[in-house]
């Protein structure tokens, strides 16, 4: 796996790789590999969708743990902000030009997630937030137009 970029992490993000690696090595993978052993104890496996689809399940398991090494390998960890600057790790409250209020924190690509609050620095909102202080304002071009934000706090 090559890689033409420095991955960088928060401190909670680098936690939070770590624990799905473990889950992954420690629960993940030797369920699969078990249930790979039963199947093939229990007869005929060449035409049964089940077990490709649990080797197949192994294969993606194993190339996710990979990854997730080397990233926790060879990421760099950075350090917060300046203090109302918008940057790595900066949890930030922005409201949109039609008054919607938004808080997210803003993380590397790899680390993002949506559904736990947390956006890329390389999306297109996370980009235009970066180095940017409360009561800036900033536009971002979406496939639905330009829509204008204003931060409102940084963390």
């Amino acid at each position: 796996m090559v890689r033409d970029h420095v991955v960088r992490l928060t401190p909670e993000g680098r936690d939070r790789l770590q624990e799905e690696l473990e889950h992954l090595r420690n629960s993940k993978m030797p369920e699969l590999t078990s249930r790979i052993q039963e199947a093939n104890e229990h007869g005929d496996i060449s035409d049964n969708s089940e077990y490709e689809d649990l080797k197949e399940e192994l294969v993606l398991t194993d190339a996710r743990i990979n990854e997730l090494e080397f990233l926790l390998d060879t990421a760099e960890l950075v350090e917060p902000p300046a203090k109302g600057t918008i940057g790595l790790g900066s949890s930030v409250t922005i409201v949109s030009d039609d008054g919607e209020s938004e808080t997210w924190r803003l993380v590397s690509p790899e680390e993002a997630d949506t559904r736990a609050g947390t956006i890329s620095t390389d999306s297109p909102v996370g980009a235009a937030l970066m180095g940017r202080k409360k009561g800036d304002k900033t536009t971002v071009e979406t496939p639905g137009g330009s829509i204008t934000y204003t931060v409102k706090q940084v963390d």
